[in-house]
């Protein structure tokens, strides 16, 4: 394998910068401050007061039933690992984006028979095409995958209608990837027979980067103890299993991120879930109508995201240079559009995590001056 780059010394004089990108997002200083602590080991009783407040508050602000796993790593973990555990041979993979798009891929790479149910980039997964597609297809799906908040192109899909198609379906799981939109948008988890949602927590939670959350059903959890074989480190059982035998993780955690999730969860618990829900609302409403004033929306009408903004260039404005003179005039960063197929064509604004409308405004208005609207 040849080196693609050189080393590039990191330095100590970065000009701080506000991130409006969809992940990672602005954290609150007491929380990174909580990473500083004193490092102590991941079989004391501290680490299990630790973990085990986490887990259990996560289950409070999420207003479950279900089991919660804490985990180091990013959500694709969970992606992954849900495929492991759940799948024998059958999935149906909604895609609608790049990382719906990338679940497909990772279910292929493990060997699993895959159908997907496409739609264009900007549109949004339908209930009734789903229960088409279980109805009609000759293969008994194991799994169906759909990703809560596309974040490639603005999308929210409508996982509660879905997963009330696939309940109907006892054999069959529904896998939720909301790793842009859970902590920010509500979703009641228990209510639509989801059995396996996971997040990132450097998105709508506001967590530095390094911990992924996954809730899992009795179904899920039962579906993985009956199967021959299963992930390793992103099992259900053996994540579980441990945690209600030690009240700790199986195997080492980034012990400093689960200190900031603590602080983090307790600032969470006490805004609410639906009340992060509502802030989140209100920023997108403003989004939403600060781009149909100036650009328009990529995604599909009613079906837009509470936490990334993917809006149309209408206008032919050079995305990349409006972007660097923002960070540079204003050290403040928004994303261009997702990957070779949108990056001119769109721009997204994440308005995720403890951004407020007020802070949103800031961006925008940076945004007007630099590219003359």
């Amino acid at each position: 394998m040849s080196c693609v780059s050189k080393k590039r010394e990191y330095r100590d004089d970065y000009p701080d910068k506000t991130l409006y990108i969809p992940g990672p997002t602005e954290v609150r200083e007491d929380v990174i401050e909580e990473m500083a602590q004193p490092m102590f080991g991941h079989r004391m009783d501290r680490m299990t007061d630790l973990y085990t407040t986490i887990v259990e508050d996560t289950k409070e602000f999420l207003g479950t039933d279900n089991e919660v796993i804490v985990l180091t790593g990013s959500g694709t973990e969970f992606m992954e690992s849900s495929i492991l555990n759940l799948v024998d041979e059958n999935v149906l993979v909604t895609t609608c984006g790049s990382f719906s798009e990338r679940q497909a891929n990772v279910a292929e790479r493990l060997g699993k028979t895959v159908d997907t149910l496409e739609y264009d980039w900007g549109q949004a997964v339908k209930p009734e095409d789903v229960r088409e597609a279980l109805e009609t297809s000759d293969r008994d799906y194991d799994v169906v995958t759909c990703v809560m908040n596309e974040s490639s192109t603005g999308v929210r899909n409508p996982i509660e209608e879905i997963g009330d198609v696939v309940s109907e379906y006892p054999d069959t799981y529904f896998v939720v990837d909301a790793v842009s939109s859970l902590g920010g948008d509500y979703v009641d988890i228990d209510e639509h027979s989801i059995d396996v949602i996971f997040t990132s927590v450097q998105k709508a939670f506001a967590m530095p980067p390094g911990v992924a959350v996954c809730v899992v059903s009795d179904d899920a959890y039962e579906r993985e103890v009956e199967k021959d074989s299963a992930s390793w480190y992103g099992g259900f059982q053996r994540s579980l299993d441990y945690y209600d035998r030690k009240g700790q993780t199986h195997s080492t955690p980034a012990i400093p991120v689960m200190l900031a999730y603590r602080k983090q969860m307790k600032h969470m618990l006490a805004e609410g879930h639906l009340g992060r829900d509502r802030r989140h609302e209100e920023m997108a409403e403003y989004v939403q109508s600060w781009a149909d004033e100036h650009f328009a929306m990529f995604s599909e009408e009613g079906y837009r995201s509470q936490t990334v903004g993917c809006i149309e260039n209408t206008r032919g404005i050079d995305v990349a240079e409006t972007i660097e003179t923002v960070s540079e005039e204003y050290d403040m960063v928004f994303s261009n559009g997702y990957g070779s197929q949108l990056g001119e064509q769109t721009f997204r604004i994440g308005h995720m995590g403890e951004h407020t409308v007020e802070s949103v405004k800031e961006l925008t208005d940076a945004i007007e001056d630099v590219a003359g609207l």
